[in-house]
């Protein structure tokens, strides 16, 4: 893998504002992601976290400027760069008719195209991607036969099959046991320590976001803060935000 610049911009949100109809669910938020980050989003329902998600991935269009590498969003074409998981992986039907190596090839037609044959490289790639989730031996395996956390992991590698630079995952641990929880992060500090890939974790679990985040935003509509992850609990934000959030602060 090539050096990196750690300290590059890869995503840029500047003066973010969006509603649906009248309603405000984002109002100026200005954010910078570097590559090489573990950002954590934390907020409560209806604070706008999936909202900005969708923004990332360019699913919405807000008022406001965003950059991805360099480009405004509406220039930017390589999304193979943004790897996405969403917590919706863990609901699969038992019935769907698709092996583990089927799911985890899909990540490849991003760089090559849907109408493309993949090639032996490809499947080097997605074997290696399954590998990095330890679900190789799971490969023919119906997906709608795994366990909550072994989908999510085929979904990580699909996502990693794409050779991201930067994985968006949206509460990833929707529905799995503590035992998962424990090794789903772990895994995420690997691949982010040892591939330096760029993580952003939207989660309503704090605790977790302290633990495992180097940065974190907090979000209620507005920017309550942006950081170090460590540090906001002693920020003068946080009082504010945990007299009128108790429940999602001791989630």
């Amino acid at each position: 893998m090539p050096e990196l610049e750690n300290d590059k911009i890869i995503l840029e949100l500047k003066n973010i504002s969006f509603s649906y109809g009248d309603e405000k669910v984002l109002n100026d938020l200005t954010i910078d992601i570097h590559r090489g980050d573990y950002l954590g989003i934390i907020g409560p329902n209806g604070g706008g976290k999936s909202t900005l998600i969708k923004i990332m991935l360019g699913l919405l269009k807000p008022n406001g400027q965003v950059k991805l590498f360099d480009k405004d969003i509406a220039d930017f074409k390589d999304w193979s760069k943004i790897g996405y998981v969403s917590q919706q992986v863990t609901h699969i039907d038992s019935s769907f008719p698709m092996s583990v190596e089927g799911v985890v090839s899909m990540g490849r037609y991003g760089k090559k195209g849907l109408f493309h044959f993949l090639d032996a490289n490809d499947r080097a790639i997605v074997t290696r991607a399954l590998k990095q989730v330890e679900m190789e031996e799971y490969a023919d395996r119906l997906i709608g036969d795994l366990s909550g956390g072994q989908q999510q992991r085929v979904f990580i590698a699909r996502a990693l099959a794409g050779e991201p630079e930067m994985i968006i995952l949206d509460e990833p641990t929707t529905g799995v046991d503590a035992k998962t929880q424990e090794q789903l992060y772990a895994f995420l500090r690997k691949l982010n320590h040892e591939m330096h890939l760029t993580l952003v974790l939207a989660s309503h679990d704090l605790e977790t976001i302290e633990r495992e985040a180097s940065e974190l935003i907090c979000i209620n509509r507005s920017l309550v803060y942006c950081g170090m992850a460590k540090e906001f609990r002693a920020h003068e934000s946080f009082a504010s935000f945990y007299q009128n959030n108790d429940k999602f602060v001791h989630h």
